[in-house]
């Protein structure tokens, strides 16, 4: 069963190009701090603005340079049904653990049409599939039945909630039952999703405190309520400020501020605003990952 604390990891730019140097290094950070599965070309990896060779090569360096530590999920979605099954073959050619597919972006499907996408992307490979629900980026909402209904295909396995709603992740977990992950997609409601049955997190902050996230999901599982929620209620500050802007435009800087990427991004993604960068140093630094005795 898919769980736990899953990174949704940055893609890091030098000077036009992936930095596959600096890639390598954020993996083995995540892997030494606990992490427990890693999306690679996900929304936080900027997928959208990769090439289909950039594309392929991050996702096969990172089933390379984890070396079957942990699973790997690559971010396969398109809004073409073909060409979410071009990358999902691809992963799967590669030896990714599972694929990651957003609803189509753009093209605002149907839910039938959602059905239709995702069952085709399904019969293509053999890889367990993370459906993948962000109406705050696709213009689309993939309503708690179509995901149940999905939930049907063998190698459907979870669903990312990004939706916001409390209300929605828990029809889907009583509509798909036990055998289905359903996944926090936003860190602020990461502990009312597993209080109300979901099995983990693909994290934007995991990027920059993934031994805390990780820690989360580990108290949780182990019945340890209060330090599961104090762990939350911690980070809680932290997972606003990687929101200020855009995603991922808080999480690069902050990993550039901790030295451990280049502060560069895909246009039309640019820096961030003098006075939003000031408030994530602040949060950064109350939070320990800046200054002395940084993480």
């Amino acid at each position: 069963m898919i769980r736990g604390a899953i990174v949704a990891l940055v893609t890091p730019f030098r000077d036009g190009k992936v930095d596959e140097r600096a890639l390598r290094a954020l993996i083995e950070f995540q892997v030494a701090n606990g992490t427990h599965a890693i999306v690679p070309c996900g929304t936080t990896g900027e997928s959208a603005t990769l090439s289909h060779e950039e594309h392929d090569r991050v996702i096969a360096l990172t089933v390379e340079a984890v070396a079957g530590r942990i699973p790997v999920y690559a971010g396969t979605g398109s809004n073409s049904t073909a060409e979410a099954i071009r990358m999902t073959r691809h992963a799967e050619q590669v030896g990714a653990n599972g694929a990651l597919l957003v609803t189509p972006y753009y093209n605002k499907p149907t839910q039938e049409g959602l059905y239709q996408h995702y069952r085709a992307v399904a019969e293509s490979t053999s890889l367990p599939l993370i459906l993948y629900n962000v109406p705050g980026r696709t213009s689309v909402n993939m309503l708690p039945e179509t995901v149940a209904r999905l939930a049907q295909l063998k190698n459907v396995v979870a669903v990312k909630e990004a939706s916001g709603s409390l209300a929605q992740a828990t029809e889907i977990l009583t509509l798909c039952g036990e055998g289905f992950s359903v996944l926090s997609g936003d860190d602020p409601i990461t502990l009312p999703i597993l209080a109300v049955g979901g099995r983990g997190i693909v994290s934007v902050v995991s990027n920059i405190a993934p031994r805390d996230v990780s820690d989360l999901c580990n108290a949780w599982d182990a019945g340890d309520l209060k330090r599961a929620r104090d762990l939350h209620l911690r980070m809680f500050p932290l997972a606003q400020a990687m929101f200020l802007e855009t995603n991922p435009i808080p999480v690069k800087t902050a990993l550039a501020m901790m030295g451990k990427i280049t502060e560069e991004f895909r246009s039309p993604l640019c820096p961030m605003a003098a006075g939003t960068r000031a408030k994530l140093d602040k949060v950064l630094r109350e939070y320990g990952l800046l200054g002395a005795g940084a993480k």
